[in-house]
C-alpha cells in the first residue's frame, strides 16, 4: 500500500473529528457507496448497510475500518441468495445519516439526488463497490436506477470531464466509460482504489 494511500486512510480516521459528525472524506466515501450497492433503512434515524459477496471482503473490512466508530458489530459472513456467501455490517441508526437517507431514498425507491457532486474519492468507491472491467472498457453497474437517473449520472461524470454512455446489458442499461476518457478516469481514481480492486481498471 502506497504511503499516499496510508496518509489518506489516516485522514479518514481524524481523531479530532467529533463522533457526532462525518469528515469530508467520509462523506465522499459514503456518497460513492450509495451510488453503488449500499442501502439504508430508517426508523427515527437512519443506518447504512454495507453488504457484498464474501469475494469483496477486502472492501467491506476497509469500509468498516473507516466507519467503525459508528458501528457496534464488526462485519459478519452469512448465507445470501442461493450459494452466495454474503459479508456485511450495518452502522448504528444515527441522525448524521438522515440527510443521506432522504436524498437517496426519500420514501421511495433508491434514486440519484440531483445535488450529487462526484469527486475522485466518491468515484473510486463507486468503482470498487459496483464497477467492472471487460477488456479495455470500464462499466459502472447502474442497472438498478431509472433511465432518468442514469442520464443524470452521465452528466455528473461529465462535470469531471469524463465522457460516458449507456450500454445495454440484457434488458437493462449500465454506464460505460468512453475509451477517450479511460486514462482520465484511471488517473483520477487510482490513488484511492485499494490494491485488491485495481483489477477493475484496464
Amino acid at each position: 500500500m502506497t504511503s499516499y494511500f496510508i496518509r489518506f486512510i489516516l485522514n479518514c480516521m481524524n481523531e479530532d473529528n467529533p463522533e457526532g459528525s462525518l469528515t469530508e472524506i467520509e462523506k465522499q466515501i459514503v456518497e460513492g457507496c450509495l451510488v453503488g450497492d449500499a442501502t439504508m433503512r430508517i426508523k427515527t434515524n437512519s443506518l447504512i448497510e454495507i453488504n457484498h459477496s464474501f469475494k469483496q471482503k477486502a472492501l467491506v473490512d476497509h469500509l468498516y475500518f473507516i466507519l467503525k466508530r459508528f458501528v457496534l458489530t464488526p462485519p459478519k459472513m452469512r448465507n445470501g441468495n442461493g450459494n452466495r456467501l454474503a459479508y456485511r455490517f450495518t452502522t448504528r441508526s444515527l441522525a448524521i445519516f438522515n440527510p443521506f437517507y432522504f436524498r437517496y431514498f426519500g420514501g421511495q425507491n433508491k434514486h440519484i439526488p440531483k445535488d450529487l457532486k462526484l469527486t475522485p474519492i466518491s468515484l473510486a468507491y463507486w468503482l470498487m463497490d459496483d464497477g467492472s472491467k471487460s477488456n479495455s472498457s470500464v462499466y459502472l453497474n447502474t442497472q438498478q436506477f431509472t433511465l432518468e437517473d442514469q442520464k443524470l449520472l452521465l452528466n455528473k461524470l461529465l462535470e469531471l470531464h469524463i465522457n460516458a454512455t449507456l450500454n445495454k446489458d440484457k434488458i437493462y442499461q449500465r454506464i460505460r466509460i468512453s475509451v477517450s476518457s479511460i486514462l482520465v478516469f484511471k488517473q483520477m481514481v487510482l490513488p484511492f482504489v485499494l490494491p485488491e480492486f485495481r483489477y477493475k481498471l484496464p
